[in-house]
């Protein structure tokens, strides 16, 4: 099983596996261009994440760990996010009665992400966790995890 990681927690090593570590790489900002639907399908023209898009597109699993600041990601993971639009297609669809880019491959990979930071409220940690929840249902993974970042070291191994 092929996986990679998405991390800005620091103190998290994984042996032999693909890490985008958010702590040394500052995503640029979308500038809206459209060149990655256009001149350039499937990569972005400033070409800095084609490395992570291969990765993460040919990956089983992706693992996230994030920290969580006023109840929400850092700027960098949303531009992550964000810039991870040329993975899917132009067009929308609306077989799930919602509108969603169409996907650009056959599959992409199931989703475990864990999360540093406190909530003030349980009601604000669920909408963290919804908010989640959607953005990789619209990135078309099918099994979805989000936990706190302290039930991943229970856990021990991901592998």
């Amino acid at each position: 099983m092929k996986t990679v990681i998405i991390k800005e927690c620091d103190g998290i090593e994984i042996p032999d596996v693909y890490t985008f570590d958010l702590n040394k790489e500052a995503v640029k900002n979308c500038i809206g261009c459209w060149s990655c639907w256009w001149k350039t399908p499937g990569r972005c023209t400033f070409a800095d994440l084609n490395e992570f898009y291969h990765h993460y597109i040919t990956a089983d699993k992706a693992i996230y760990f994030a920290n969580v600041t006023k109840g929400f990601v850092s700027g960098n993971l949303k531009t992550l996010f964000d810039r991870m639009i040329p993975l899917y297609l132009p067009y929308t669809t609306y077989k799930t009665g919602e509108s969603m880019h169409v996907p650009r491959y056959e599959n992409y990979p199931d989703i475990e992400f864990y999360y540093e930071g406190n909530f003030e409220r349980t009601s604000s940690r669920q909408i963290f966790e919804d908010y989640i929840n959607r953005v990789f249902y619209q990135f078309y993974s099918k099994n979805i995890i989000i936990k706190p970042i302290r039930e991943f070291a229970d856990k021990g191994d991901s592998k």
